[in-house]
């Protein structure tokens, strides 16, 4: 699944090309991805320019001044800036066309398993009931030590996990979680709640770190994420444990291991992870 990172590629892939372009067209090739894809969006759209492009969490905020079109990447899908001439493929459901200097680019979603998601949000974009109860961005200044362990405080269940509830903590999925806790040297089995100041200080810009080097490498190219452009990102080949299951820690050279938490593979190392 598309994280932050992969997100935040997209958002800056496209919106130097696009901002300040009027809509020139709306082809939807599908009624519905995750949910029924907005049927007015043609006549609420053509003619207005695009403001700016905007992330919260996962999701993306194109604002048009008179509303905002909300699109999330799902599971499996992917925006590509493409000449809007070309011939669409089996899986790309959307095409958002702007008028760019005298050419018409489309912004085509593609997204095999239509777990995605484009709305249209016409009021303020925060209070929709998808992203109103999203947690802290964990690149801002208030994501702190501090404020991690206030929010911490108490908790039994398992750090990692805790790391990937988007309801405290926006944007660390399964990869950057198991990452993060590798470079804070964190056993990713620990109660949330245990983990002390002293290590939430190692924990904090680890996190921060491991999410800017994602987004520097392009994000993690695994099956189906590709970039604006059509290329792909390379985080994965900087990976310490995700993924690494019986392979040597790059760090100690003892076997990474492997385990589920709460369904989901977590990777990490015994001996650098306490």
């Amino acid at each position: 699944m598309p994280e932050l990172p992969e997100v935040e590629v997209t958002r800056r892939g496209i919106a130097p090309t696009l901002t300040g372009n009027p809509v020139s067209g709306v082809i939807a090739r599908t009624h519905a991805l995750r949910y029924p894809l907005p049927e007015h969006l043609e006549g609420t759209l053509g003619g207005r320019r695009l403001a700016s492009v905007n992330r919260r969490g996962k999701y993306l905020l194109l604002d048009f001044g008179n509303g905002h079109l909300l699109i999330h990447l799902g599971m499996s899908g992917s925006l590509r800036l493409v000449p809007a001439a070309l011939a669409a493929d089996k899986h790309d459901h959307f095409d958002l066309v702007f008028a760019v200097k005298g050419r018409r680019v489309a912004l085509r979603l593609r997204d095999p398993r239509r777990f995605g998601a484009i709305l249209w949000l016409p009021g303020n974009p925060l209070a929709h009931p998808l992203l109103a109860r999203l947690g802290i961005e964990p690149l801002t200044d208030g994501f702190d030590a501090d404020w991690l362990k206030n929010e911490l405080a108490g908790l039994t269940a398992a750090i990692k996990p805790t790391l990937m509830d988007s309801h405290r903590v926006v944007g660390i999925g399964n990869i950057y979680a198991s990452e993060s806790l590798f470079r804070a040297g964190i056993d990713p089995r620990t109660a949330a709640g245990r983990v002390s100041l002293k290590r939430l200080e190692r924990l904090v810009p680890a996190i921060k770190s491991t999410l800017a080097a994602a987004i520097a490498a392009g994000g993690s190219s695994l099956r189906d994420f590709i970039h604006s452009d059509g290329g792909s990102g390379y985080f994965q080949q900087q990976y310490f444990v995700y993924g690494r299951g019986g392979e040597a820690c790059r760090v100690c050279g003892r076997p990474i291991r492997e385990l589920r938490q709460g369904q989901r593979a977590t990777f990490f190392c015994p001996s650098c992870q306490r």
